[in-house]
Formats: C-alpha cells, sequence, structure tokens
C-alpha cells in the first residue's frame, strides 16, 4: 500500500520480550497519521522506555516490509523505501571523529536522503554538545523533516521546548513515557501516552 500511514495496535519488541524475567513486556500502540502526527516528539525520563519503544517500531517496521510476523494484535505500515536510525552515542577514534562529530555526520545522512516515503528514528539527538547548542540542531533537524522531508518520524528526546513545535506544525504530534511515583520510588510503566 503506498499510503504513509503507520498503525501498529499492541505492538512488542521481537527480541525483548523473549528475554525479559523480571517484568512483562507493556505493548504499545502507535500511529502515524501524515495530517496529524507525522513527527512524533518522544519526551521521558531515562530508563523509561523511549529507546525501546522507537527500536521496536523501527524493527517491526523491517518485519512488516519483509512479509515476516509482526508482533502486534493489528499493523498497517504503508511502504517504506528507507528506514533511517539515529540510536546511541560513541565517538568513532579510528577515524579521529568525537561524540558529536559522528552524531552530525549521521544525522547529515538522513536529512539529505530521506524521503516522504521513509521512516526515521532519531533517539537524543544534539546531546553530543552544549545544551543550547543541541537544543538549536534538534529543532532544526525536527522542522527540516517535517516541513520540507515530511516523513514518518520518531524523536525520543530529553529537550521538552521541542514540544512546542505541535503549536506551530501541521503533523506535530507530542508524546511521553508513563511513570508514577510510589512511596519515594518512581515507577516505570513503559506505556505510551499522548501529551
Amino acid at each position: 500500500d503506498e499510503s504513509r500511514h503507520l498503525q501498529i495496535v499492541d505492538g512488542r519488541h521481537p527480541v525483548l520480550e523473549q528475554t525479559l524475567v523480571e517484568e512483562k513486556f507493556v505493548p504499545n500502540d502507535t500511529l502515524i497519521d501524515p495530517q496529524e502526527s507525522l513527527l512524533q516528539i518522544l519526551t521521558g525520563p531515562n530508563m523509561a522506555g523511549k529507546s525501546t519503544y522507537i527500536r521496536q517500531i523501527a524493527l517491526i517496521t523491517v518485519m512488516s516490509q519483509i512479509g515476516a510476523y509482526v508482533p502486534a494484535e493489528h499493523a498497517h505500515i504503508g511502504l517504506t523505501d528507507r528506514i533511517f536510525c539515529r540510536v546511541g552515542a560513541s565517538d568513532d577514534l579510528a577515524k579521529g571523529q568525537s561524540t558529536f562529530m559522528v552524531e552530525m555526520n549521521e544525522t547529515s545522512l538522513i536529512v539529505n536522503n530521506a524521503t516522504e516515503h521513509s521512516l526515521v528514528i532519531l533517539d537524543e539527538i544534539g546531546r553530543g554538545t552544549a545544551t543550547f547548542d543541541g537544543l538549536s540542531i534538534a529543532w532544526s533537524v525536527a522542522e527540516h523533516l517535517h516541513d520540507e522531508v515530511r516523513c514518518r518520524t520518531l524523536f525520543a528526546t530529553h529537550y521538552h521546548e521541542l514540544c512546542a513545535l505541535s503549536d506551530s506544525k501541521d503533523a506535530v504530534a507530542n508524546f511521553n513515557v508513563a511513570v508514577r511515583e510510589w512511596n519515594d520510588d518512581i515507577i516505570f510503566l513503559r506505556k505510551i501516552l499522548p501529551g
């Protein structure tokens, strides 16, 4: 199907679900609608499940494109010409590149090669530099992907300021990973919620 919709109901991580011992895997729904939520900003504390969730969406998309079993109650994923992932942070000492340089090179590759039929997964863009500079880079990348490329994008970030993009952009939606406080402890609910 040529649509750019991506809908997953009760999606699960195909690898992690099988290896969890201490807790039960929490399935999540995903809906990327080109008119309302083409670019999704995902916030939440460290260890809450942001990175796992966005990797899960990438894996489910790959599996659907090759006709494999998809770990979900239901999935409808339009044809995807490319999947770009910018996840993790490390330097490349062999090439003399800092963490920031590696991040910028990989982000540049995405910005210059993604199409409207691509899926882009971004995790913490801009963390390899000073906070203000990192936020500016993250904001610019998000704006470019939304305004120019118009690709399906999941953007996990600690920059809560990026949530303001939904005020001025037609297809930006904000999501967060649910947590609760209980007796001075933080409980990770692992559920992706709007807002």
